[in-house]
């Protein structure tokens, strides 16, 4: 029981910066904006949060910083795709590349630098009190770090804003039909900037995540390809906040047993066989390419995502 729990501890752990840059995206694309640029977002959030951390040893200035990393990527590319009605999809790949070779370049002076023990302890796992002493439920969801729990509450406080909210109803008409949600009153333009930015905030938190608390050293690459799982993942969530919370552990999970069973051999009709390590990293990303070729397949109700994700808003057309 111990064993099974402390693996399903690690799995919710890897399942946090998915979850946040997941959110990020659904953000992104409620407001009708398809954004490929989530792992650019989330290196910028790794580097600029690790920075902060690291120069100033401050956990809430690790935090702001993260965000603010974030949120600077999801400006370039509202300012592209927004104001100068760009393609979305070529500048989310755009993105993508500035924010990983900037976090990269900028990251040469922290290579391999360990982030101050004051701010990995306070971002760090946290136990809720009688709450964590449930057998295997308490280990696995709380007596985790502030990330996790924030990752649950942001989830969870989204759907009820979606749901339940003129402003959630606002934006929602905004990734559905721009041109009815602007003779209706909404400002679409502003509605679109800060869900956008708001998306890149969350996508840089979820890769300040790796930088301050689960590696926590700085190295080049940090997310791993995290953020392109992630785009999956916002569709096979079905854009629901809520839903995304199981998507995401579920990758987790898959990313926890490459790391507990790599290496490993199984014995097969009496003939050993070792399970390499290339082997067990290619889950997560078969399992991503199903979940596309999924939807793709399926493309019609709940699951179809905002009718103008992708396609720019000519006010003039409407």
């Amino acid at each position: 029981m111990n064993e099974a729990a402390l693996f399903f501890q690690m799995s919710v752990q890897l399942g946090t910066p998915f979850l946040l840059a997941t959110l990020g995206g659904i953000l992104c694309e409620k407001a009708g904006h398809l954004n490929l640029g989530i792992e650019g977002m989330m290196m910028l959030g790794a580097f600029f949060g690790f920075q902060a951390g690291f120069l100033s040893h401050s956990p809430a200035a690790a935090l702001l910083m993260a965000a603010a990393g974030g949120a600077l990527g999801a400006l370039i590319y509202a300012v592209i795709t927004v104001t100068l009605m760009g393609n979305q999809t070529v500048t989310g790949f755009a993105l993508t590349i500035f924010g990983t070779g900037l976090a990269n370049f900028l990251g040469k002076a922290y290579s391999s630098q360990i982030m101050d023990s004051a701010v990995t302890s306070a971002l760090g796992t946290r136990s809720i009190p009688v709450l964590s002493k449930i057998p295997f439920l308490g280990p696995v969801l709380f007596s985790q770090s502030l990330f996790v729990y924030l990752s649950l509450f942001l989830a969870v406080g989204l759907l009820f804003y979606y749901q339940k909210t003129r402003f959630g109803l606002a934006v929602r008409m905004v990734g559905e039909n721009p041109g009815t949600a602007d003779a209706s009153g909404v400002n679409v333009t502003l509605y679109k900037y800060v869900h956008i930015l708001l998306g890149g905030a969350l996508c840089g938190l979820g890769g300040a995540y790796l930088s301050l608390v689960y590696v926590p050293y700085w190295q080049d690459n940090i997310t791993a390809g995290m953020g392109w799982i992630a785009v999956a993942l916002v569709i096979f969530s079905g854009w629901n906040p809520v839903k995304a919370i199981f998507g995401c552990y579920l990758f987790g999970i898959l990313k926890g047993m490459t790391l507990k069973f790599q290496g490993a051999s199984l014995s097969v009709l009496g003939l050993d066989l070792s399970l390499a390590a290339q082997v067990m990293d290619m889950l997560p990303y078969i399992l991503t390419v199903a979940v596309l070729v999924l939807s793709a397949i399926s493309k019609k109700g709940a699951g179809a995502g905002p009718a103008s994700v992708g396609k720019p808003y000519f006010r003039e057309a409407r």
